[in-house]
């Protein structure tokens, strides 16, 4: 029974992830869909895996014996799950060593760490205090203008605390890497917080000159690293005209309220299980 239970959670994690599809409305809309596809599946499995645990292997589920195979499935998935989340912690601080051995300068009136490269870079690093950092390349090929434009979109993604929330959000990609979709939709967040982190800095200077610079970094080496939040991410050809299209129209984003219930229904289903384990 308790292997059923697990069965029928990835069965259902896995319809919510083929419903999902790549819309153009609103922003919020946008974002409220494409991050309850995303968290909606593991919430359910991790909510599973920790109900069929705590019942254990003894007794029966509607006169059906439940067995010891289920619990031991649910304790490798949650096995998984930690050492994964040790692994990604382990991975970012040490690819944040060589980053926090630059001595702190300041840029454009702002603290932070210059990379002495030619490439064009900037990017907040870090998890959950991030800190700007720019190359050489990039403070020498755009004017001062188009450098101010770069800087507040940084801004942005240092305001919204999202390499903190990314770090989080592609633990669960790693976690569901084998779920449908799920690069999809971690891309189509990124692009999303991509079109917020534009339109933060929009506010602040020219749209058409951060569109410039944009345009401008594009063609640099893109950043693999998932502690950063750097200006150019997921500027593929397609995504690169929608952010354009996105500075040239400036749409108002306004947050999602979401609706608490639809949050609290995968945790709930799994709980009411319990009852049913004698």
């Amino acid at each position: 029974m308790h292997l059923g239970i697990l069965l029928m959670a990835v069965a259902v994690a896995a319809f919510i992830r083929l419903s999902w599809f790549r819309s153009s409305g609103t922003w919020a809309d946008r974002w409220q869909r494409t991050l309850g596809a995303f968290l909606l599946p593991p919430i359910l499995l991790l909510t599973t895996s920790m109900t069929v645990l705590g019942m254990g292997h003894h007794g029966t589920m509607l006169r059906h014996s439940v067995g010891w195979v289920g619990c031991h499935v649910a304790l490798g998935f949650l096995g998984f799950t930690g050492v994964l989340l040790a692994y990604l912690f382990g991975q970012q601080w040490r690819s944040l060593q060589p980053i926090r051995s630059l001595p702190s300068s300041s840029v454009s009136g702002r603290t932070g760490r210059v990379l002495e490269t030619p490439d064009l870079f900037a990017a907040q690093v870090g998890i959950w205090k991030s800190e700007l950092v720019v190359s050489r390349g990039l403070l020498e090929a755009l004017s001062a203008e188009q450098l101010e434009a770069v800087l507040s979109h940084e801004e942005a993604h240092r305001y919204y605390c999202d390499t903190c929330f990314f770090f989080w959000l592609n633990w669960i990609r790693r976690l569901t890497f084998w779920l449908p979709k799920t690069e999809s939709l971690w891309q189509e967040l990124l692009l999303l917080r991509e079109l917020r982190a534009d339109q933060w800095a929009a506010q602040r200077v020219d749209a058409l000159t951060l569109a410039e610079a944009l345009l401008l970094v594009v063609r640099s080496t893109s950043a693999q690293h998932h502690h950063c939040a750097a200006f150019y991410d997921t500027t593929s050809a397609t995504r690169l005209e929608e952010r354009i299209d996105f500075l040239l129209t400036q749409p108002e984003i306004t947050q999602s309220q979401y609706q608490l219930w639809i949050w609290l229904l995968p945790i709930a289903l799994p709980i009411l299980t319990i009852p049913l384990h004698g």
